[in-house]
């Protein structure tokens, strides 16, 4: 083979800066809650709610109570560095960052309804992570690891520095116990240390007044410290779990809490019940207490009266942490009482905000829960695009379905974060009393949680949703997933025949168990099939129709079971009846050397031999295809469970997932070998084979119209191949391997899911929009890229996306993409018809632009500004409110113009004159006419723009010489979808022109029409020659798949 000359590239610069991918633009994130270490912090806002405000990473998320923990804010732009502190102070957030590094610095910002307002002066050689933020009075107190930094709120300027005093002859006076101001000292701040020790410091003067020292050598250093309602007294919390109540006036110990539990849980966080209810023997006294830690998953209970005791431990308010790398994230972040409240509000590292109510009759000191917003507390790990149950349904790409390490199954919603929930496992808390997990046994036993309820971890899904009977779907009257190991047998099943049934099925790992899920009512099904050997469920697939589910094992066991009623229906292979048999084995007796040669799959026979890893069903119910580590993809027919062909790649390769493009009935296959292979069903032959991964593949999928196959590999990059052409298209590196993938129906977004990660990053497909290269790309063009963030600031809208190309935005960044060897041609051929490059959406705008016009209309006109109150001031005359006026639009036009990215496209009347000259030009063209001028201009405006421009056609020489310029560009086949719309516009504008009478202007109009039958007569032509070209390219297309 010789060897290919070499192109040239165009040289990169900066190779190592992240950069956008030029089809996917990154969009935003979703699923992130309380994902860090940072408590939250809240802040009443007036007398009726409050608004409770959490870390997500570099930017925070605000959720307000009353609305039952909705989303309001999420701040911008995002901080440079992870978040490490946060506090709401009046109507602002304060929020610290960075320091981590011996290098990087850190910094204050401030927010307001999610816009940065300000930021704190941070001193010099300061490079040390803020642990800890207060503000009482005039002052602004954050605590780092050695020092506190001091500030005043009124103008954000930097006052002092207080650095605590070297004890026990250590090098360094680590600050571990937290910083607070009691209510009733002014200026005065209690510092927790490392030693044990607690010290009183006045931050007007710098000055220290008091330390208060440990009660003993051994009592640990503090962890947390918290001032009490009552005048002068403190709680302090130190390493072992003990909690002191002191007097900071006498210097004495009043209460000593927890000393004796034996247990080695730290307590992080303390709050006080403020509302003057829930101790004492009615509950009708002040002085509860509620304490948890990081390493934990309970919050504790106390009573201050008499001596103190636990009187109540809800257990399970979060996740335990786990000791397993990679695992369910769990522990305690903050538990708080809201100021004058019965409500306590938790945060966890398991992604999770709670707030929790104590019911003011019951006798239980334990809180039930009022509100939840949580999402995935473990990494993503299986991704996809829910369909809707109707076609053209407004809930098209609007659902995400996913999976994680933390036996959870959620939905996600696209356009509302409300709508987004967790999928019901039953009563699980509920579950958990009955088996006694919530009593003494949970405090014997510190691995057992509300997790070992649950069913295990999630590998595989499939869905259909023409059956789902959404909310009004049949309850589960035995109980979900009833049939497990149930000796009475499977509930009945009849009367969801009227009202649908369940349309998710999932494998778990090492279960033997698929279960079903209801999708409409967001929660468990009926059934749990088991795999028919026994063993783990490996692969489940769902049929089109929604009836039947498909259940794969790792023994290469095939079963499917009906989803209405439960039972058994069919396997694959399908066991023989004894005639059967007998059959069989007499054929065996009898055959000859020539009928052992022949290739025939006899009944009972083809089973997998290994774990089963795909299985798909075509859209008719006429096949099941499945695939095996094997490496054999076998063909079974749906009906009789017979084996029909199969695809024998044994021993190469080894299969290790599939997926399945109904539409074109393409499957494609991902190998060990680190390649896809792509069958067509119809023919039962490998059509093509991608390669490029240089890392184990974890997942996989066509877009939306089968022409792409994307991939994501270990070695973190994201890859795109183009079908047809088996070139890879487009490569990005991310920071994290992407553990799963989805594309949408609709072709808008790509969904990715990373290892490090327990979000859902959102891409948005700019091929929609625009015109985006996809020439060929080697290994060296892969270029790194930059994450969707939670608050889409360094992601494109649509409209960005749209913009970004139409204005050539990204043509700085993506120059280096250019081959330039590439020739510029105008089409390949003269027989073959070209489309254009003008992106899709703009001449389908073109097309119904009227009808969107009509929908955008405003339904009532705008409402001038209301008058002033009368004892507000007027101005002195009309020239300064002219002025003023003036000078606001002036500001905001200016603001708006700096806040937008892109500039407007012009729409004035030059491009409309340039359009006219170039039809005046082409009409006295006699030879060799070239309509590329007009349609060259036409095509690079707006589609209001050239609506405008086709419409204001000034007289019928006009028309007459854009229905000329149609039918030369017609008759040299370019442009096809641009003309056909162009003509259609022209048509319902100037209509009635053309079927008129005018006995002025009759020869022109006898022109016109002329003109017209000349385009009528060139697409029928064209119509008629592609009618032929289309009929015969099926005829031989169906003659390759068929079976003679």
């Amino acid at each position: 083979m010789a060897a290919a000359s070499p192109t040239k590239k165009l040289k990169v610069a900066h190779r190592n800066q992240p950069r956008n991918p030029t089809i996917f633009a990154p969009f935003r994130t979703l699923g992130l809650v309380s994902p860090t270490p940072v408590p939250f912090t809240a802040l009443p806002l007036g007398k009726t709610t409050f608004q409770i405000t959490t870390s997500v990473g570099q930017c925070l998320h605000t959720y307000d109570l009353r609305r039952g923990l909705n989303l309001l804010f999420v701040t911008r732009p995002q901080t440079p560095a992870l978040i490490t502190a946060t506090v709401a102070w009046k109507e602002r957030v304060l929020a610290a960052w960075g320091g981590e590094g011996a290098v990087q610095e850190p910094g204050v910002w401030i927010f307001q309804r999610g816009r940065k307002c300000g930021e704190l002066e941070i001193p010099d050689r300061l490079r040390e992570p803020f642990k800890e933020l207060i503000v009482f009075g005039s002052w602004i107190v954050g605590r780092c690891l050695t020092r506190i930094e001091v500030w005043k709120s009124a103008n954000y300027e930097h006052y002092t520095t207080i650095t605590p005093s070297i004890s026990n002859g250590s090098t360094e006076a680590t600050l571990s116990g937290g910083v607070c101001n009691m209510p009733t000292f002014l200026n005065k701040i209690l510092v927790g240390k490392q030693d044990g020790s607690v010290d009183i410091w006045n931050v007007s003067t710098g000055k220290l007044i008091y330390t208060m020292s440990p009660p003993d050598l051994f009592s640990g250093a503090v962890t947390s410290i918290q001032p009490t309602p009552a005048i002068s007294l403190v709680a302090i919390a130190r390493i072992g779990g003990s909690i002191y109540i002191h007097d900071i006036q006498t210097d004495r110990t009043i209460m000593k809490l927890n000393t004796q539990s034996g247990h080695n849980t730290n307590i992080t966080s303390i709050s006080f019940r403020t509302d003057g209810h829930g101790a004492g023997e009615d509950g009708q006294d002040s002085g509860l207490m509620a304490t948890a830690g990081n390493a934990g998953s309970d919050v504790t209970i106390w009573d201050l009266h008499k001596g103190g005791q636990a009187v109540g431990v809800l257990h399970g308010a979060h996740n335990p942490p786990s000791s397993v790398c990679g695992g369910v994230a769990g522990g305690i972040s903050k538990v708080e009482f809201l100021p004058g409240q019965d409500v306590m509000v938790t945060s966890g590292l398991d992604n999770a905000l709670k707030t929790w109510i104590f019911d003011a009759h019951s006798l239980a000191p334990v809180p039930r829960i009022l509100h939840s917003r949580s999402g995935h507390a473990a990494p993503v790990t299986v991704l996809s695009f829910l369909p809707t149950n109707s076609e053209g349904a407004d809930a098209t790409g609007k659902w995400i379905l996913s999976a994680g390490k933390d036996q959870s199954l959620w939905g996600w919603s696209i356009r509302k974060d409300g709508q987004s929930g967790e999928m019901s496992q039953g009563a699980i808390r509920k579950k958990a009393k009955k088996l006694g997990l919530l009593g003494a046994g949970l405090e014997m036993d510190s691995s057992a949680s509300l997790d070992d309820l649950k069913a295990p971890e999630i590998t595989c899904f499939a869905y259909s949703m023409n059956r789902d009977g959404g909310m009004g779907a049949a309850p589960c009257a035995g109980g979900i997933w009833a049939n497990v190991g149930s000796k009475k047998g499977a509930p009945d099943g009849s009367g969801s025949g009227l009202t649908g049934w369940e349309s998710i099925v999932t494998g778990h790992q090492g279960d033997k168990y698929a279960r079903t899920w209801f999708w409409g009512r967001k929660r468990a099904g009926r059934w749990a099939f088991e795999t028919t050997d026994g063993t783990e469920v490996t692969s489940v697939a769902v049929s089109s129709c929604g009836t039947f589910a498909l259940i794969g094992s790792a023994g290469g066991s095939i079963s499917m079971f009906n989803l209405q009623s439960g039972l058994l229906r069919q396997r694959f292979p399908a066991p023989l009846s004894p005639a059967q048999a007998k059959k069989m084995k007499l054929e065996r007796l009898d055959s000859s050397p020539l009928s052992a040669n022949t290739p025939c799959f006899k009944p009972g026979t083809g089973k997998h031999r290994k774990a089963v890893t795909g299985l798909l069903v075509d859209p008719l119910n006429r096949k099941v295809i499945s695939c095996g580590i094997e490496g054999k993809v076998k063909f079974w027919d749906f009906h009789s469970g017979v084996l029909q062909d199969e695809v024998d790649w044994s021993p190469m390769v080894a299969i290790t997932a599939a997926r399945y493009y109904r539409p074109s009935d393409l499957i494609a296959f991902s190998c060990d070998d680190l390649s896809i292979r792509v069958i067509d069903v119809e023919i039962k032959k490998l059509v093509r084979e991608l390669w490029g991964c240089l890392g184990q593949i974890n997942d996989f999928c066509f877009s939306n119209d089968g022409r792409w196959i994307i991939a994501a590999s270990m070695d973190s990059v994201i890859r795109v191949w183009d079908l047809p052409t088996t070139h890879l298209i487009n490569a990005f590196q991310v920071e994290s391997p992407c553990t799963a993938l989805a594309f949408s129906e609709t072709g808008e977004y790509l969904a990715t899911a990373h290892a490090d990660s327990v979000g859902i990053n959102l891409w948005n497909n700019r091929t929609l929009f625009a015109h985006v290269p996809t020439r060929k790309i080697g290994d060296e063009e892969i270029m790194p890229a930059t994450l969707p963030t939670t608050s889409g600031e360094r992601g494109q809208g649509l409209l960005s996306a749209i913009l970004n190309e139409t204005n050539k935005g990204m043509a700085g960044e993506d120059d280096f993409l250019i081959d330039q060897s590439t020739p510029d041609i105008d089409t390949l051929n003269n027989d073959l018809l070209t489309l254009s490059l003008v992106p899709k959406a703009r001449w389908q705008t073109l097309l119904h632009l009227q009808t969107i016009k009509a929908r955008n209309k405003p339904t009532e006109p705008p409402k001038g500004p209301k008058k002033a109150p009368f004892f507000l001031p007027s101005l002195s005359n009309g020239i300064q409110e002219s002025t003023a006026l003036s000078n606001g639009i002036s500001r905001s036009s200016k603001n708006e113009h700096a806040l937008s990215r892109f500039p407007r496209p012009n729409l004035s009347l030059s491009t409309g004159s340039e359009f006219t000259t170039h039809l005046g030009a082409f009409a006295k063209q006699q030879q060799h006419r070239d309509p590329e001028p007009i349609l060259a201009d036409l095509s690079a405006l707006a589609p209001s723009a050239a609506d405008s421009a086709i419409r204001t056609l000034a007289d019928v020489e006009e028309m007459t010489a854009f229905v000329q310029a149609l039918t030369v560009r017609l008759r040299q086949r370019r442009d096809y979808e641009l003309i056909q719309t162009w003509m259609s516009v022209f048509l319902r504008c100037h209509g009635d022109v053309v079927v008129g009478q005018d006995d002025e202007n009759e020869a022109g109009k006898e022109a016109l029409r002329q003109s017209l039958r000349d385009w009528r007569q060139e697409q029928g032509r064209e119509g008629k020659r592609l009618d032929e070209l289309v009929g015969y390219c099926s005829g031989v297309a169906g003659w390759l798949r068929s079976t003679r």
